[in-house]
């Protein structure tokens, strides 16, 4: 009869027909599922009607999950395993009185459950499920994090000897406090696909941040006192020296998740006048991101991206600036060249996705293993196609280069702003006009930019200015969609992103152009008139008028280079 009520209530208010509810009984029956999760699933009404009908029906507040500040002690309130089963958040206690945010605040099981529980009153309120989603894993997150802290905090009492002898067996002993600590900010970075962590000393505390689809959002803080056992632990799991606090160190670890997967990561220590500042880039294994689909590439640029992968021999270039997504360009091309009949050695620093059938070589510039010395021995090693994870002086440039002249096909990233910019990047390298000329094949250019989030996708009109400012026309009846923002997308708008590109085949007047020396600004105004080459800022102008993107993001990313 519950169930029943809660239809009631949805026909009332004239979001659903007598009929849909029906339908929605019968998919219910032996689902397992509650009848307001079956109307979602199956499109009857959206979340948000259902939650303006709870709201109004039977005056239950709605709280902002992704807004709200849990104390991390309302762990303690309601076990993990609780809040998940019956998808439950303990929010807050004022007196005897439990507030506690849920997905279904008609689930009178679940508030029973609690009652019983804590011997305290509960007062149910609504919140979205993604945002319960998301909330149960911060706050159980934090939670090991907090505890962690306070056993630290306890642990301070010990003798010199006794911490040192303790942390001399850390590395063996997983549930040393330290050790959990680090695990926490590694597992909340994952469950939220963070890109990188940021362990941030300040005057009086160290704040953890993440990156998420480049944006930086805070995590929590702890105290100062600890930093030095938190990166000392992290330099423990990245093979670095924990006794070197003077100068920079870079090391690579490998983070186990609990489905069985590892995640690759890179730390990177700084001293500041703080202490020493810790950065660490997550690199996903995830080869379905792998794809020309999953980077990005469109319809328009597969013909061009299919010609330049057909040769069997020369240089192919990706350029862009740091967390353009050059990485998996490349090696997306990579595992579309990988076949049985061809020898193909990657030189990379670090190897972020192992690829069978591929030679993968780390790249080790402290024993002497440099792009250029690996290149050189690889040449050796019968190669079909060589890839170069990254040209980063002139030795290793011009050995590609001569390499893609003898009969290999070689791929490579550089740090440019544009396509034509890298044949300026080469020259300043070294390497003669004609080399650049007769060794390149294509060069692809590439921006990641933030799509709009589905949930709250709305329509809008933005400034002139800035639709002048990318090249579309204010008056054209094109119409213009942003994010208001939700609790999918964190309030920001955006959720997740895409490869924008230009792709810049060569032909031989553009050959014959950079052979005779011509500058980027030259290069340019002979590729105005042709056909082939679209500009990025022409790929990206279709973003917004499909709606994948906005004008502003744009902006932001791509415009500034025209």
């Amino acid at each position: 009869m519950k169930n029943k009520r809660l239809g009631e209530m949805l026909v009332d208010v004239g979001v659903l027909s007598e009929a849909q509810l029906q339908e929605a009984l019968t998919k219910q029956v032996g689902s397992g599922k509650r009848l307001g999760t079956v109307l979602i699933d199956e499109h009857y009404i959206t979340e948000t009607q259902l939650i303006d009908t709870l709201r109004m029906q039977l005056g239950i507040d709605y709280i902002d999950l992704n807004k709200a500040t849990i104390d991390p002690a309302m762990a303690a309130i309601v076990p993990k395993a609780l809040a998940q089963q019956y998808r439950i958040v303990p929010v807050k206690m004022v007196d005897d009185r439990l507030y506690l945010a849920m997905e279904d605040p008609l689930n009178f099981i679940a508030v029973k459950q609690v009652k019983d529980l804590t011997r305290k009153k509960v007062t149910p309120m609504i919140a979205y499920s993604s945002a319960i989603s998301r909330a149960i894993s911060v706050l159980y997150e934090n939670e090991g994090a907090m505890a962690a802290i306070e056993d630290m905090k306890e642990e301070r009492a010990l003798t010199i000897g006794e911490r040192a002898e303790e942390n001399t067996s850390q590395g063996e002993n997983q549930d040393a406090p330290t050790i959990r600590l680090v695990n926490s900010i590694f597992q909340r970075a994952i469950d939220e696909h963070a890109s990188d962590i940021h362990i941030e000393p300040q005057d009086d505390a160290v704040r953890v941040r993440m990156r998420v689809d480049g944006r930086m959002t805070d995590m929590f803080s702890f105290e100062h006192g600890f930093l030095g056992q938190v990166v000392s632990r992290l330099k423990v799991m990245a093979d670095m020296n924990i006794t070197e606090h003077r100068i920079p160190q870079d090391g690579r670890a490998l983070v186990h998740q609990p489905d069985g997967t590892d995640v690759d990561a890179r730390v990177s220590t700084l001293p500041t006048i703080h202490g020493e500042n810790v950065v660490i880039r997550l690199l996903w294994r995830d080869a379905a991101q792998l794809t020309r689909r999953g980077i990005g590439i469109t319809e328009n640029d597969n013909k061009k991206f299919d010609r330049i992968l057909k040769n069997s021999s020369g240089m192919i270039i990706v350029v862009g600036p740091t967390g353009s997504g050059k990485t998996s360009t490349l090696y997306t091309m990579i595992q579309e060249l990988n076949r049985p009949e061809v020898n193909m050695i990657s030189l990379e620093d670090p190897v972020e996705f192992q690829i069978p059938g591929v030679t993968q070589v780390a790249i080790n510039e402290k024993v002497g293993l440099t792009f250029a010395s690996a290149l050189r021995s690889c040449l050796r090693q019968d190669p079909d196609i060589i890839c170069v994870g990254e040209i980063r002086d002139g030795e290793t440039a011009e050995i590609a280069m001569r390499a893609a002249m003898t009969g290999h096909l070689v791929l490579s990233t550089i740090h440019t702003e544009d396509a034509v910019s890298a044949v300026d990047r080469l020259r300043d390298l070294g390497i003669e006009p004609y080399l650049i000329a007769g060794s390149l094949r294509g060069i692809i250019s590439q921006r990641l930019v933030r799509k709009i989030c589905n949930k709250c996708r709305e329509e809008i009109q933005p400034d002139p200015y800035l639709i002048d400012l990318i090249g579309m026309k204010a008056d054209s009846g094109q119409k213009y969609y942003h994010g208001r923002g939700c609790t999918d997308c964190l309030d920001s708008g955006y959720h997740g992103r895409t490869g924008v590109f230009e792709i810049l085949t060569m032909t031989s007047g553009l050959r014959d152009a950079i052979a005779s020396g011509k500058n980027g600004t030259e290069l340019r105004e002979a590729l105005e008139d042709s056909k082939d080459f679209v500009p990025m800022i022409v790929n990206a102008r279709d973003l917004v008028r499909e709606g994948i993107t906005t004008v502003e993001e744009v902006i932001r990313t791509v415009a500034t280079i025209e």
